[in-house]
């Protein structure tokens, strides 16, 4: 039987693998994070993505991006404990199966769509710090010694 890229063979009861691999390490970090006595700062955390993790899970067909930024601040908050290491590599490697991370760009926001009346700037350009329509006239908020171009570490006042 052929499959159209990115379709996916289902259990017998119609749920999609992954979803069933992504539950059961949700579930499993869950219990091994409850099992552990250690009071961290970021336990929190921890449970309040992994409940999120499980109800994206639990939705069907969840967000590569959203499974991902999930993933991140688990990791972020158990990461350095090691007796969580193996339960949550196991997440990551379910996290992985529903396809690779976005692109590093994506995150960043894009150029400016277009030049500010006025400004100079031409289309998708950012202004640069001591440039432009103004610069070297009234000093701004910011300006002074210590700030702009050519501005190094502040001298000791005598």
């Amino acid at each position: 039987m052929l499959r159209s890229v990115g379709q996916r063979r289902v259990t017998g009861e119609g749920v999609d693998p992954r979803v069933d691999g992504l539950r059961t390490a949700v579930s499993r970090l869950r219990r091994e994070l409850a099992a552990l006595r250690t009071d961290f700062a970021d336990r929190g955390i921890a449970e309040d993505e992994l409940g999120a993790l499980d109800a994206m899970a639990a939705g069907g067909a969840p967000e590569v991006r959203r499974l991902r930024r999930s993933l991140l601040l688990v990791a972020g908050s158990v990461g350095s404990v090691s007796a969580l290491a193996d339960a949550l590599t196991a997440l990551r490697r379910a996290v992985d199966l529903f396809g690779p991370p976005p692109p590093a760009g994506d995150a960043v926001p894009g150029p400016v769509p277009g030049p500010v009346p006025g400004s100079g700037l031409a289309p998708g350009s950012r202004p640069v710090p001591g440039s432009g329509p103004g610069a070297g006239s009234e000093p701004g908020p910011g300006s002074g010694p210590g700030f702009g171009p050519g501005a190094g570490p502040a001298s000791p006042s005598a």
